[in-house]
């Protein structure tokens, strides 16, 4: 018997694609044993499962990006089917399949609605101070 060969994930070529049934998502938090919470595409946050396959060859962190299927008896839980490297992640956000800013950007709702609303008071300010011209 020969050693077993070790590969990390620079050897990973295969990029798999969401078909009928599954999303893309964000992982927000790691709630302990085999529990994840996920911000899917749709907007919903679900409770998602590690599968067994996958719970001692991956490991899953909060920010990666997974490919979930919910389960057809409770829509606000899942299994996670994939993990998603960096480079693959980064090419389903620059194709479309995940959008870098909006419910899925590394910040939260709350930050980018105050920054929003920042960035219209600061247009509302510059247009409302500028001084009448006199003729």
């Amino acid at each position: 018997m020969g050693k077993r060969k070790v590969l990390n994930e620079a050897h990973l070529k295969e990029l798999v694609l969401p078909e009928q049934g599954e999303l893309l998502g964000r992982v927000q938090k790691i709630s302990g044993g085999n529990q994840v919470l996920v911000q899917c595409t749709d907007g919903e946050i679900r409770l998602c499962r590690i599968r067994g396959k996958m719970k001692r060859r991956m490991w899953i962190r909060e920010g990666d990006i997974v490919l979930i299927s919910p389960w057809d008896f409770d829509h606000r839980r899942a299994d996670i089917v994939w993990r998603y490297i960096k480079d693959h992640a980064d090419w389903l956000e620059t194709n479309g399949y995940m959008r870098p800013s909006g419910p899925l950007a590394k910040g939260t709702a709350a930050e980018q609605a105050a920054a929003a609303a920042a960035a219209q008071q600061a247009q509302q300010a510059a247009t409302t101070s500028s001084p009448p011209q006199q003729a």
